[in-house]
């Protein structure tokens, strides 16, 4: 790439664009669970249903894993610096939307925006920042980034949920302005723009029919059950441009000799392990956040802001482990610690699964602490172990794919959840229900008036929805669980090229 802006800043000036895209970082992760702790409130004002509450992080999820392959591409035909200032505005035009919404489509529209622009945000971000720094200080770039984007998604809930109990839940998109101007304006002052000298070449047919058959599968996931299922047109649809998608693109990673991903990456074992497993870390990491949350909001009663505190040992746990894994001596094998890390991680959910409507918030941070230590050990293990025995010449496509994966493990992991709850929640709201009848005893203690049974009913359906709780809680314990056996294959790390 070449420098087209004449000179380059100074070590201030590097420093503060270093801080600057950090900062964006940190911001565009944040703002992914922002809205976690608050989601009854969000739904009462936009008449949002129970199965579109999963739309708000599903929509920023897939709209992210749509832009994120393409960044780099786009970074170099039209240049780093404008791009980087388009996405800004997306993001910004993104949070002033959601801001003024009014209905469901509106609201998930604008987060789809803030998705997009995130996407494309996260990895020039990175980039900036490593230009900054000179060669020899690069290498632990990678580590402190990837905290700050944990740190982003841990601490984000409590955030919203204190900024909503005071100000409203509109106000928490409003934070992110003033400092996503202030670092427009420090790019625009500070960064030379860069692209490169020839249009570098994309493999868009290949993107393409990736996209379409996982962002298919995702429409199929989040509309299927109100659509109920393949009694639908719709779905039915959606299934098909699953199926056509991912055929053509697995017949084209066959056939083409050139695309954006190498099929060496799959003769690795390693690697392709550990993307599974990283997957499955993904698909555990925001559905549990997306079930806590609304479980200690909507059943239990927290206020949004106890609710979003609630969070905190999980955020604490999870970056002091990935920081303190920098420190492993590099002769420990890190099959073991990603054994621990998949081990913790289901202790934690197992610990969940012993949740019950009567207990303090003790037992929820006892349990989020662990879980997060768990995916701290794993997270920079798991990625250890992948590329140690990866050829250097495809990291670059192996570090897309790989946090590619993550990103649709978590997308496709908020959209099960929400299924199955729905579901249990309707199937246990019948079978309590069912032992409400005249014959009984408890049934003679039944008041007859509307208001009473108003309120019996919605006391059942605390129950029932508390049971669909845990009941989710069991299968991300199993997705751990099934992905568990596969550290046994992982072969020891090498040291790094």
């Amino acid at each position: 790439m070449n420098a087209n802006a004449a000179g380059t800043p100074g070590a201030e000036g590097a420093r503060t664009l270093r801080y600057a895209a950090l900062f964006v970082a940190y911001m565009q992760s944040a703002n992914l669970p922002l809205p976690n702790s608050v989601l009854r409130f969000i739904q009462g004002s936009l008449s949002m249903t129970d199965d579109q509450a999963g739309w708000v992080f599903t929509s920023y999820l897939a709209a992210s894993a749509i832009t994120l392959p393409i960044a780099q591409w786009l970074a170099g035909r039209y240049g780093l610096k404008l791009v980087y200032q388009a996405a800004l505005a997306f993001f910004v035009l993104g949070l002033l939307l959601a801001t003024q919404a009014t209905t469901p489509l509106e609201f998930v529209g604008a987060r789809i925006i803030q998705g997009a622009a995130s996407g494309v945000l996260a990895p020039l971000s990175m980039a900036i920042a490593m230009e900054t720094l000179p060669p020899a200080r690069r290498g632990t770039l990678g580590s402190v980034f990837t905290a700050i984007v944990l740190f982003g998604i841990a601490s984000a809930p409590s955030i919203g949920g204190w900024v909503s109990e005071h100000y409203g839940w509109r106000s928490m998109f409003d934070i992110s302005l003033a400092p996503s101007a202030f670092v427009f304006l420090v790019v625009t002052l500070l960064l030379a723009e860069k692209k490169a000298e020839k249009s570098p070449p994309f493999d868009f047919f290949g993107v393409g029919t990736f996209t379409l058959g996982m962002i298919g599968l995702q429409m199929l996931l989040d509309r299927g059950e109100r659509l109920d299922w393949f009694a639908s047109p719709e779905i039915w649809l959606e299934a098909v441009a699953c199926a056509v998608g991912l055929y053509l693109f697995v017949v084209h990673v066959l056939t083409a000799k050139v695309h954006f991903l190498n099929k060496s990456l799959f003769r690795d074992r390693n690697f392709v392990l550990s993307t599974i497993i990283f997957f499955a870390l993904g698909f555990v990491l925001l559905p549990t956040m997306a079930l806590t949350s609304p479980m200690l909001d909507e059943i239990l009663g927290y206020p949004p802001a106890t609710t979003g505190y609630m969070t905190i040992p999980r955020g604490v746990g999870l970056v002091g482990a990935f920081l303190l894994m920098g420190r492993v001596p590099a002769r420990i094998d890190s099959r073991l610690f990603v054994a621990a890390g998949v081990a913790l991680v289901v202790y934690a959910n197992w610990l969940m699964v012993g949740y019950s409507p009567l207990m303090d918030g003790w037992p929820v941070a006892v349990a989020g602490a662990l879980q997060g230590i768990g995916l701290g050990v794993l997270m920079p293990a798991i990625s250890k172990v992948a590329f140690s025995t990866l050829d250097p010449r495809f990291r670059p496509e192996g570090t897309g794919f790989f946090n590619l994966a993550r990103v649709y493990g978590s997308t496709i992991g908020v959209a099960v959840v929400q299924i199955f709850f729905f579901n249990n929640t309707q199937a246990m709201h019948m079978a309590l229900g069912s032992h409400l009848t005249p014959y009984r005893a408890a049934g003679h203690a039944v008041p007859t008036s509307l208001q009473a049974l108003a309120g019996l009913n919605e006391m059942i359906t605390g129950q029932a929805a508390f049971i669909a709780v845990i009941d989710q809680f069991k299968v991300l314990m199993v997705a751990m669980l099934v992905v568990s056996p596969l550290v046994v294959f992982l072969r020891k790390p090498v040291p790094a090229n």
